[in-house]
């Protein structure tokens, strides 16, 4: 969901910080769009500008930023470094008297950069007699997703609403088009929830194609691969859960997501590649900063992003954390959930250090 059309250097001019926080909210913490898209959208055609390396074609904000305004890429950097816990995505978990557990932080993609796990990740989970994912619904994805839909409050306007209800004609005109050149018609999806359409926007076309032609996520490699390896696989959430957690938002927010990501358009990609090379760094806790001050003319209301970020994130923080620690008792266990989870002041680090867990990034 970017490219090079529009974007000054190293700006994104048409895209609010939150934007992409809303972006961020849906791609990265929630695993439900990966199953949703995939039913919805089972192709999408290229692009011109779009390669096939798992880079999608995008380019690394942050280099930029470090040759045209060095004072601001220091800044991101600096405030990335006031995150708890913003440091590393494997972590060792450990207690007196049990076999040690591990912590990975994850994105829900099929990028092998990706999927090529942190040095002793790939060891330490095929050691450990459990793995703990987000949702172990995405051991069948397609499944999990056709369920969800047979709840309509999750996933649909209420009353039989349409989209084309809560946007102006033009508005409606530039997501018909938008749809289109993704081979998808409006009518397909003129029920469904403003979050859920915005979503089949906010994720590269090269990772839609990806997760279409059978290459697993992460997460769901680590899943399948337990699974056929006799192990035990453990879900912190129902992917109802996690559909939940998007439609308590309010309605406007979503609408606001959503015309937001149009204007967004291919440049998503830019931001993938800046967030993907951030995290293979390890550099979890200037992601957000890095969001928030791509383009500081423009923000979203304070409350907005509290809203969004206590709902989304906050709260199924807590969730995990608490529904974790009674697997993490039994040790050996390797625990893989998004990235943006693990860190801050309430993150699950810091969760699993107030359950009595000694918990260390891994170099």
């Amino acid at each position: 969901m970017i490219s090079a059309l529009g974007i000054k250097t190293a700006r994104l001019t048409a895209a609010r910080p939150g934007d992409i926080l809303l972006w961020l909210a849906t791609a990265f913490p929630v695993m439900l769009m990966i199953a949703l898209i995939v039913a919805v959208l089972s192709s999408v055609p290229a692009h011109a500008d779009e390669t096939a390396s798992d880079s999608c074609g995008g380019k690394n904000l942050m280099t930029e930023l470090q040759k045209t305004d060095p004072a601001k890429y220091a800044s991101i950097l600096a405030d990335g470094d006031k995150v708890a816990n913003g440091k590393g995505i494997f972590w060792k978990i450990e207690k007196p008297g049990l076999k040690p557990s591990w912590l990975l932080g994850t994105m829900h993609v099929s990028d092998t950069r990706v999927t090529t796990m942190p040095k002793g990740a790939a060891e330490a989970s095929a050691a450990a007699d459990t793995i703990i994912v987000e949702s172990d619904e995405i051991l069948d994805d397609k499944k999990a997703a056709a369920a969800l839909f047979v709840n309509p409050s999750l996933t649909m306007l209420p009353d039989g609403g349409t989209i084309g209800q809560h946007l102006s004609p033009e508005d409606n005109a530039r997501l018909e088009a938008a749809l289109a050149q993704r081979g998808v018609p409006l009518a397909a999806v003129s029920h469904m929830q403003p979050w859920l359409i915005s979503s089949s926007f906010q994720m590269t076309g090269c990772e839609i194609r990806r997760k279409a032609s059978g290459i697993k996520f992460l997460d769901q490699k680590l899943a399948a691969d337990a699974t056929a390896a006799g192990k035990q696989v453990k879900g912190l959430e129902t992917l109802a859960e996690q559909a939940k957690a998007m439609s308590d938002l309010p309605i406007e927010l979503h609408l606001k997501s959503l015309l937001q990501t149009l204007e967004l358009g291919d440049r998503i990609n830019d931001i993938n590649e800046t967030m993907t090379d951030l995290y293979l760094t390890g550099n979890v806790g200037a992601i957000m900063p890095m969001l928030k001050n791509i383009d500081p003319d423009q923000n979203l209301s304070d409350d907005d992003a509290s809203t969004f970020e206590q709902r989304i994130v906050l709260d199924r923080n807590k969730v995990m954390g608490e529904r974790a620690a009674p697997i993490l008792a039994k040790g050996n266990v390797f625990m893989a959930v998004g990235a943006l989870h693990l860190a801050g002041d309430e993150g699950l680090v810091a969760l699993l250090r107030k359950q009595g867990f000694t918990v260390t990034a891994v170099d």
